[in-house]
């Protein structure tokens, strides 16, 4: 499953701060809880949608419930909470881990269907919102490499461009599961 984390930062004065805390500290320690394989987050390089987007593959809603993920740190920003705003958190259904994006790409996300980035000849993931906040109740993933990547300023109504802020991080035990999976 994928489990997205949306929000906007309201405090200029420490952005930068929450950043390093949230990139350096947070992420870490997420990736540490059982039940999480993937994690990586991204920052919008338009407006009209949610300046940050975290993306974590797991387990399930139940890692999102256990006692491990609250104590390090899941659903809460520490002292910076008070600045976030707009935050949604949804738990999609995927076959798939959330896609990783390396540092020059750029993750599309497209809230108006597939179309318009089947348009542009790319493929996307889709989701289906099945926990938490469910908004938006589908979406659209897909990766592209900087040298394919569209203009970003110029992007069909519904899809956004993000940027990636960290490599996405790998969870000892996703990785030795990947191991044992088929070719």
């Amino acid at each position: 499953m994928i489990y997205a984390v949306e929000c906007n930062f309201a405090d200029p004065a420490s952005e930068a701060e929450w950043n390093h805390f949230y990139s350096l500290q947070k992420l870490p320690a997420l990736i540490s809880v059982r039940g999480f394989h993937t994690s990586q987050r991204f920052r919008a390089s338009g407006p009209g949608c949610p300046a940050y987007l975290a993306l974590h593959t797991i387990d399930g809603l139940e890692v999102l419930l256990g006692e491990e993920y609250a104590r390090k740190g899941g659903g809460n920003f520490a002292r910076w909470q008070r600045h976030i705003t707009q935050w949604r958190r949804t738990l999609y259904d995927s076959p798939a881990r959330a896609p990783a994006i390396e540092s020059g790409g750029y993750l599309l996300v497209s809230h108006a269907g597939p179309g318009p980035l089947t348009a542009m000849g790319i493929t996307s993931q889709a989701l289906h919102a099945v926990a938490l906040d469910c908004m938006p109740a589908r979406l659209w993933l897909a990766s592209v490499a900087q040298a394919g990547a569209p203009g970003v300023d110029t992007l069909p109504e519904g899809v956004h461009a993000y940027v990636p802020l960290t490599g996405q991080l790998s969870s000892p035990q996703g990785a030795a599961r990947r191991a044992l999976e088929p070719r």
